[in-house]
């Protein structure tokens, strides 16, 4: 299992992207003012670079809804053993539209934690932005 990815919050989409791409970071996949996901610019080209993504909340949203996503090759065993160690699941594993299966807890903070397995989805999803 491995962290590569953070999403946050944002009120202004516009705005948010813009500041993410001024301070260096490479926008991958642009879905206008509901999700955007960039990439941590590379130490070298071997690197798999962890990303960075928005979603979109109502301005009467609070913000704090934050998700660490553990990658895994195997989110079905990881949930079983996650499940028998004691840890209550928000969510069960699922297929999603975006073609990731993923699973989600949280943690004793209220944290969500998204266990999920993309492959090659993640960087390179079919909607990946051109460049």
């Amino acid at each position: 299992m491995r962290l590569n990815q953070i999403t946050i919050a944002c009120t202004d989409y516009v705005a948010s992207v813009k500041f993410y791409q001024t301070i260096g970071l490479r926008l991958i996949v642009n879905s206008p003012g509901r999700y955007a996901r960039f990439e941590c610019p590379a130490q070298n080209a071997a690197d798999d670079p962890p990303t960075l993504s928005l979603h979109q909340v109502s301005e009467d949203t609070p913000i704090g809804e934050t998700v660490i996503y553990l990658e895994t090759s195997d989110v079905d065993a990881d949930f079983a053993a996650w499940v028998q160690a004691g840890l209550v699941p928000e969510k069960p594993p699922i297929d999603q539209s975006w073609l990731w299966r993923e699973a989600y807890f949280k943690d004793p903070a209220g944290n969500r934690i998204c266990l999920y397995h993309a492959g090659e989805n993640r960087r390179f999803p079919p909607w990946r932005v051109a460049g």
